[in-house]
């Protein structure tokens, strides 16, 4: 797993998240000709995004500073991420943006949720080799039809701005992978970084009237606009949620005042309030202004068994997951925080 990431970064990261030794490549050495797997890939992919959370996210990382001074390395149970089901320039519409990449990595769709009360469908993605080991995905979709008229031309004025960051190499990788499901180190250590360059904004910056419009219709839109289809949110699987919870609570952080349990009674979550961050937008005008705005989280799961023993739920709840999007909603006129001012 260290060859595949590379940098010093890789240290830290194996430091604090656990990694199951059927996907880390371990003894593989700098230089080789190895092949690396798919699952490892994949799992290389959830770690840079997760460090990159973690520089995004203070109380994420403080968490994980917490648990590791305690001994103990993270289980990354699964990464979420927010798409548009409308033309995308670029890009391919909707969730398929990600589903692309998660195909060619090794994973499959699951299930579907209906986030109704969100006007949005979530879909499950877990790895075909490893599904409890490498972290799955939760890839969900806003249906913009279902927005007024108005909201519905911003939008997708906004999202046809869209740029594809994967070269032409990168998709003969990408295609490589999927037929082959693994790839030589040199060309896996190539595809990650290309890969995480995937999870960003990748249109335009919003205009400030825009961002009001879909704000009043959908927070979750008006996230969109801001963060792209960088990630929402990345989780720890811990073994009590409610103990884990109330730590976060003792230690300051801004744990959500609930947990959301699934219909099954066998996943049960939490998390922090989003970071809020600032983004640049312009006018009308042509004015540039910077604005705060909720930005990414931190989330907390503890799965049960399944009763026919054969392992972990690995199931999603819409109405946990609908209860944890509320963790980006923003406060105050036009549900946006802390107003606006000239940026340069």
């Amino acid at each position: 797993m260290r060859v595949v990431l590379t940098g010093s970064v890789a240290d830290d990261l194996l430091a604090e998240v656990a990694v199951e030794p059927e996907v880390s490549l371990p003894g593989v050495e700098v230089g080789s000709d190895a092949t690396v797997p798919r699952a490892t890939i994949a799992q290389a992919l959830a770690l840079v995004l997760f460090a990159d959370l973690c520089e995004r996210v203070p109380s994420a990382a403080g968490y994980v500073a917490d648990q590791r001074a305690a001994g103990r390395r993270l289980v990354l149970d699964h990464a979420a991420v927010r798409t548009v089901a409308a033309p995308c320039g670029a890009l391919p519409a909707g969730q398929e943006q990600v589903a692309r990449l998660l195909r060619a990595l090794g994973y499959e769709h699951r299930e579907t949720y209906d986030l109704a009360a969100l006007r949005m469908t979530g879909r499950s993605w877990a790895h075909v080799d490893h599904p409890e080991a490498v972290p799955q995905w939760f890839v969900s979709e806003l249906h913009l039809d279902r927005l007024s008229p108005e909201v519905q031309v911003a939008a997708e004025r906004l999202l046809a701005t869209s740029l594809d960051p994967l070269t032409a190499a990168d998709h003969e990788l990408l295609d490589r992978l999927a037929a082959d499901g693994s790839l030589p180190l040199a060309d896996a250590a190539v595809l990650v970084p290309a890969l995480a360059r995937c999870f960003a904004r990748l249109h335009a910056e919003p205009t400030d009237r825009d961002h009001d419009l879909f704000a009043q219709e959908s927070a979750e839109l008006a996230w969109i606009a801001t963060e792209g289809t960088t990630g929402n949110h990345w989780t720890d699987r811990v073994p009590d949620v409610a103990a884990a919870a109330e730590a976060e609570r003792l230690a300051g952080r801004p744990i959500k005042d609930t947990i959301e349990v699934s219909g099954s009674r066998r996943v049960r979550q939490t998390a922090h309030r989003a970071t809020l961050v600032e983004r640049r937008f312009h006018t009308v005008e042509g004015r540039s202004l910077v604005r705060t705005v909720p930005g990414s989280f931190f989330e907390l799961i503890e799965r049960a068994p399944r009763p026919d023993g054969s392992g972990l739920d690995l199931a999603f709840d819409a109405a946990n997951a609908t209860g944890i999007f509320a963790m980006t909603r923003a406060e105050g006129p036009s549900g946006i925080l802390g107003g606006r001012r000239a940026g340069a």
